[in-house]
């Protein structure tokens, strides 16, 4: 009886570059609530309700909502996330929409293309129940700058807040580098840290 060989696929983890999801240990565990430059907190449970600014000061134009749509479906939905569009969002109370995305500079520095905020912590101190996205017009409203602002309100982080810490510009970060232009990939280890979180 002649042997032969048997040949085994042994499948390889992927483990993720670095942890950049909040908390880390660059960062502390509390999620705050402020306009300013503080660590993104997590939105408070995996189904992510969305609301796109329709009316008023920070109204989205038609090209910048198909560019909101087109980052969810392409970056965002295939990962253990689910995305809704909340088309009557909720400002306060128990079940604010989770994210609201605005368009317009009031608030942002003069170096920012965007900025994502918490407006109101959960019960567990790490987790957001509603975070907006104010990103500027005029151009910036962008793909990557979308998966950017997005990475942050899922609790997605720069590099310098990673562990281990890595250089804002490292291309791993994918989407998450800064500055974010023309990275339009949220890229595997920001999927990994997505999917082992929510």
């Amino acid at each position: 009886m002649a042997l032969v060989p048997l040949t085994v696929a042994v499948g390889v983890a992927w483990a993720a570059v670095t942890d950049n999801m909040f908390p880390t240990e660059s960062t502390g565990s509390s999620c705050v609530v402020s306009t300013g430059s503080h660590p993104p907190c997590q939105t408070d449970n995996r189904e992510v309700y969305f609301y796109m600014d329709s009316s008023g000061e920070y109204k989205l134009e038609s090209e910048d909502r198909s560019t909101v749509n087109a980052a969810i479906d392409g970056e965002y939905r295939p990962t253990d996330l689910a995305f809704h569009y909340d088309s009557s969002p909720v400002f306060e109370g128990s079940a604010e929409t989770d994210i609201i995305y605005q368009e317009g500079s009031t608030g942002l520095p003069d170096s920012a293309a965007g900025r994502t905020w918490c407006n109101g912590v959960s019960s567990t101190h790490y987790k957001c129940d509603q975070q907006y996205i104010r990103i500027r017009g005029n151009g910036r409203y962008t793909y990557a700058r979308v998966c950017h602002e997005t990475g942050h309100a899922v609790g997605l982080q720069h590099g310098d807040y990673s562990t281990p810490m890595l250089s804002k510009t490292d291309s791993r970060l994918g989407c998450l580098v800064t500055p974010s232009t023309d990275h339009n990939d949220l890229g595997s280890n920001n999927r990994e840290n997505i999917n082992a979180t929510y």
